[in-house]
Order: structure tokens, then C-alpha cells, then sequence
């Protein structure tokens, strides 16, 4: 599966939880319908109570290199080189506990809800899926001990970059929006509109 059809696919199965947990509170009513209040102040803490809403999920593979060398002998002589294989993971979404009530317009049945934009949670390697796939080290040189570290650094860097190239941030924002408008839905608004 793509980097994109991931992050479709995580979006579509947030979406299809929050469905089903509004079945489960119709169905656990008897049926009937929850009066469930719909003033500003309870659907701004409703959604800020969703705290961060990831909603993408990006696996990126890489190879990263890195390498040491001497102004004066060439690197066979005096040199470190490494390549690293890399697997890693891109997660965003977006922090609804940043929501306030400026963000939220209530008129009955209808809510429209300004969602703040789409971020980078967190970027990290996989380390059962990364290695070292060769190392270098000339004839008069040591093993540089930073030099794995701040290849892995790079590496985290190149597939942050990567995934916002991928267009995650969109993809978050596209899919935010989606699970909001079901939740909002299911708190029995009529017409809402998450932007």
C-alpha cells in the first residue's frame, strides 16, 4: 500500500469508529434519541476532549549516508563512511485542545467549527527496520561513534521533510475533517460544516 492509501485508510477507519460509536449510543438508548446539549461551551469541550486527532500515518523508507574525511589524505586512508538503510514513521494530525469557543458558531441544529491547521506529532525510525549497510573506515582511522547518531538525526530529518512533501499535512487536515463532521453529527447536529 502507497504512503498515501496508508493515510487514506487510517482516515476512513477513524471515521468508521466514530460511526460506530454513534450507533452505540443510539442502540444503548433503547433506540430513543440522547438529548445531548448543543450550546457552544459543550461541543467546544466535546471536541477538545479528542486532544490530539491523529489522522495520518506515513511509512517512508530511506537510504541515508554519512561520512567523515581529511583535508589532507584521501578517504581509503583516513575516512569513515556510512549507509544506512532506514524505515520510518510520520505522524499528524491535529491538537484539538486548542480549540476555543471563537472557533465554534452554534445556530440549532447547525455548528460550524474552525479546526486549527494540521501538524507534525511526532517522526521516528523504526530500529527493527533500520540498519547499517556498510561501513567504511579508512586505513588510518577509528570508528567515528557520533557519526551513526547524526546519520539517524538526517535520517529522521529527510523523511519529516519527505512525508510534508507526500502532502501529509493535507491529507491530516482532509481527514480531520471528515471524523469532526461525523462526531459533530453524531452529537445530533443537522448540518455542519468543519473548515
Amino acid at each position: 500500500m502507497t504512503d498515501r492509501g496508508v493515510g487514506y485508510a487510517l482516515g476512513f477507519m477513524t471515521a468508521l469508529a466514530v460511526a460506530v460509536l454513534a450507533l452505540l449510543v443510539f442502540r444503548s438508548s433503547g433506540g430513543q434519541l440522547v438529548r445531548i446539549d448543543t450550546t457552544r461551551p459543550a461541543v467546544v469541550s466535546q471536541v477538545q476532549r479528542l486532544q490530539r486527532l491523529e489522522t495520518v500515518t506515513f511509512g517512508i523508507d530511506r537510504i541515508v549516508t554519512g561520512e567523515r574525511e581529511s583535508k589532507y589524505l584521501p578517504r581509503f586512508l583516513a575516512g569513515d563512511r556510512l549507509l544506512l538503510i532506514v524505515f520510518g514513521q510520520v505522524v499528524a494530525g491535529v491538537d484539538l485542545a486548542r480549540i476555543s469557543e471563537a472557533d465554534v458558531e452554534v445556530a440549532g441544529r447547525a455548528v460550524t467549527l474552525q479546526v486549527p491547521p494540521a501538524e507534525i506529532f511526532t517522526t521516528r525510525l523504526d530500529s527493527t527496520r533500520t540498519r547499517v549497510y556498510s561501513r567504511e573506515t579508512g586505513l588510518f582511522s577509528s570508528v567515528d561513534p557520533d557519526l551513526e547518531s547524526e546519520v539517524r538525526a538526517e535520517a529522521e530529518r529527510q523523511i519529516r521533510q519527505a512525508a510534508i512533501d507526500g502532502g501529509i499535512l493535507d491529507t491530516a487536515a482532509a481527514n480531520a475533517r471528515t471524523t469532526l463532521t461525523l462526531f459533530l453529527h453524531g452529537l445530533g447536529f443537522n448540518q455542519v460544516d468543519v473548515r
